[in-house]
This record gives C-alpha cells, structure tokens and sequence, in this order.
C-alpha cells in the first residue's frame, strides 16, 4: 500500500492553498493580502475544534515558502504536548533568533520565519508571559501565529500583541460540498440520507465529518458491501452517539413525557419508588457500555428542547448538567455521576417550579 493511500483522509485532503479553506471568508480575505506583501503580523487564531484554523496558517506558510523552504522556515509545535517555559526559552527561542535562510525565488519567501503553536490555550502562564518577550524581541525575522479553540486563556500582554481571527463552525452547505467532493475523489457513492447524518453527528467539526465518512468506507469495504447500503444508524453508533430509544427510555424513568418510546426495559415493579426506576434506567445504560459523557450531552440537547418544560425548570437543569459533565470530565465514576444526575433531575422536573 502507498504512502498516500495509507493516509487518513483528513491529511490528505487538508487544503493546499487558503482559497481552499471553507467558510472563514473573513480571515481568507486578510491572509490572501499577506501573500502579496512582506508584512504579516503575530496571528491568534480560535475557534472550535476541526474548522480550518491549523489547515489555514499551514496553507498560507506552504504558499509563501513552498513546500521545501517550509522545512527550514516554519516551526509547527503542539503546544498541549510542548507547553513549558523550558521548550519556550530552548526550543522556539533558538528558531526565533536563527538567521533566515536564503528565499525561495519561486515563492514570495518573505524575509522572516514563522512558529506555530497548536493549542497554545494549553501553555502554562509562565511559559505565554516568555513567549510575550520573545515576540517582541525577535519579531523583525519571525511571526508567531498562535492557535486555539479557547482565546481567552490566552494572557492578555500575548493576546493584545496578536492580529485575532475567529473561525466560525462551518456551515452545512460547505460541510455537504467538501464531504461530496472526498466521495467523488474516493469514487464512493453514497446514500443520500448519509450526508445528513455524518454533518449533525459531528456538529460543525469538518476534521470529525471527514474521519467518520473515511471510518464508514472502511466499514462498507470491510464487510464486501457498498457504501450505498450503509444506513445513517451506522454513522450515529461509528460517532459514539447513544441511540434515541435509550435517552427517551431514561428521560421516561426521570419523570419527562416522552411520545414514541421504544423502551427497551421492562415494565415497572409494583411497590418500586422513583429511586428504584432512576437506578434500574442508569444501570441499563451503563451497562450497555454508553459513553455518561454523551448521555449527559444528548440529555441536554433533549431537555433544553422540550416543549413542555417550562424555562425555569430548563435552568435548573442545566445547571446540574454542566455540574455532572465538569465531574466527569475531572474523572468522576460514572455509573454514580450519572445516577446523582438522573435524581437530580427528576427533583427538578417534579418539584416546585
């Protein structure tokens, strides 16, 4: 198998040029007037996860410098794996201060190099506030462009020095164009109702889209099939997604009504109390092996949209759901997190308003 072949498709599509990047018309139109002068300031670029930004700064370096000056001329880090003072003052203090190697005549090649920081909202405070004098510092032969999903864990002196650029989820349209062009390049045809399904399942997240459409080929190929026979389900249970019936289940043992349940536990016990159905409801879910994760997120997404409920009861559960999901996220138990969360909701859907 070839070096290309063998690529994930997020590689191997990933923009060449940024008049390849979908939907962040604002900063192509910046960036596309740094290619034809010498003046690019520092960058911070942010946004959520998998709309374009590191594909952006690694097109517009690939067309400044070409793809053999890069080598020499663009430092990538990920900051979350490289995020010390020590790697500050070492690593991209010597990039910053080298002389810049001699320009590529077939490429603007402008008289400086650039850094790039993946996930600079994991730097320590520390190792931002000496990145702050370097920039300064070394600014006539190098720019930093910094990328994050959280801008404001960047410190300010960093953030004020920076030219911001926020990249937007995408749009549907752009998601749909770029998933239809992948397939038309793999010769894949797909089900119609399957470019739906793989844009909601990753939620304006292009990276996530184009990962599940390659996971779904490799599945369709696995099995001797066509990708036209894989069914939307698939996709949902390929994205981690708990499947409708087990959050209606669960909001039914909470206490929410719920039309077209196809329930999947048996009938409630005589004499069993709300704890008893709560706890026999979390138990089918975890042991079904569910992420409480995506159960805490499709819950919300659930109760947030209810018609019934009124705005205030909608608050309060919020509240406990971003409590649960925080808890989790620290490395909480999930079985017992998601039973606190189920009872505490049931306290907010039958109590006092």
């Amino acid at each position: 198998m070839s070096t290309a072949e063998s690529q994930p498709w997020v590689e191997r599509y990933r923009p060449k040029s940024i008049d390849e990047v979908a939907s962040q018309q604002h900063a192509v139109n910046v960036l596309r007037k740094a290619l034809t002068s010498a003046n690019l300031p520092h960058m911070l670029f942010y946004g959520p996860p998998g709309t374009g930004k590191t594909s952006t700064i690694l097109a517009l370096a690939r067309q400044l410098y070409g793809p053999e000056l890069m080598r020499s001329r663009v430092l990538e880090l990920n900051a979350s794996d490289e995020r010390g003072i020590s790697v500050v003052r070492d690593k991209i203090k010597s990039f910053a201060r080298a002389a810049v190697s001699a320009p590529n005549p077939d490429y603007p090649s402008p008289p400086y190099k650039i850094v790039i920081l993946d996930e600079a909202d994991s730097m320590t405070q520390d190792a931002q506030g000496a990145l702050r004098r370097i920039m300064e510092q070394y600014s006539r032969i190098t720019r930093f462009c910094l990328v994050c999903n959280y801008v404001t864990r960047i410190i300010e002196p960093v953030a004020s020095r920076c030219s911001k650029f926020r990249f937007r989820p995408l749009d549907v349209a752009s998601t749909e164009a770029r998933l239809l062009h992948i397939a038309q390049m793999e010769g894949l045809r797909l089900n119609p109702d399957l470019v739906p399904v793989l844009i909601r399942s990753s939620e304006g997240d292009m990276r996530r889209s184009i990962t599940y459409l390659q996971s779904i080929a490799r599945l369709a190929s696995a099995r001797g099939g066509d990708v036209r026979d894989m069914s939307p389900t698939t996709v949902s249970e390929l994205a981690g997604a708990v499947p409708t019936y087990v959050i209606q289940s669960l909001v039914r043992a909470i206490g929410i009504d719920s039309d077209d349940i196809n329930d999947e536990l048996p009938p409630r016990a005589t004499g069993s109390t709300d704890f008893d159905v709560i706890e026999r409801a979390v138990r089918h879910v975890v042991r079904e092996g569910y992420s409480s994760l995506q159960v805490v997120l499709q819950l919300h997404d659930y109760i947030i949209s209810h018609p019934l409920l009124s705005a205030k009861r909608k608050t309060k559960c919020a509240l406990h759901l971003g409590a649960t999901d925080k808890s989790l996220m620290d490395g909480g138990e999930e079985s017992l997190q998601l039973l606190a969360l189920c009872l505490a909701l049931h306290e907010d859907v039958i109590g006092p308003p």
